[in-house]
């Protein structure tokens, strides 16, 4: 295990994201803190312009006492997490099979035509990221995708554009 961390030895984690982690923390048995992984992972993330660096995953281990290694194989294999730079807004395109069955192709192909892009790839002017998930948990109303925080369902090529059109 690592070392145990005061928060003032941490110069990785802003006051405020470790508040807010330890708020995480305090919903777990003191010995099983490790369960606030996720939370303190989407915290460091927001912190950071939207991704992980191996500093900011290293910070999460130490302050949550765990396996570097661990806090990698979390950040890896969720896609909600980034570790590289992506745009200021993100877009995730669910292609499961629900959203699949229902045009989630045709929703990725307009896209691609509208911004230029392809899947995993971020706009010239670092403002959109395309991103192919899989399911997001909104199933009936596929097909769907998912932008910054919120939802959008029933997708056609028109709603599309008006949603791209709404960005600030």
């Amino acid at each position: 295990m690592a070392a145990v961390m005061n928060p003032s030895d941490n110069n990785v984690l802003s006051t405020e994201s470790l508040a807010e982690i330890d708020k995480w923390v305090a919903k777990y048995p003191a010995e099983q803190k490790q369960s606030a992984v996720m939370a303190a992972l989407r915290i460091a993330q927001e912190a950071n312009g939207g991704y992980l660096t191996t500093e900011l995953m290293d910070a999460v281990a130490d302050y949550l006492d765990m396996p570097r290694v661990s806090v990698y194989e979390v950040a890896t294999f969720y896609s909600m997490y980034e570790l590289s730079p992506v745009g200021q807004h993100k877009i995730c395109v669910c292609t499961n099979i629900s959203c699949m069955l229902c045009g989630s192709d045709e929703v990725v192909a307009h896209f691609k035509k509208r911004l230029g892009i392809g899947l995993g790839e971020t706009t010239a002017d670092g403002r959109i990221t395309l991103k192919e998930v899989e399911c997001l948990g909104a199933c009936v109303g596929a097909p769907m995708l998912q932008i910054d925080k919120q939802y959008f369902e029933h997708l056609t090529p028109e709603t599309i554009d008006k949603i791209l059109d709404n960005l600030d």
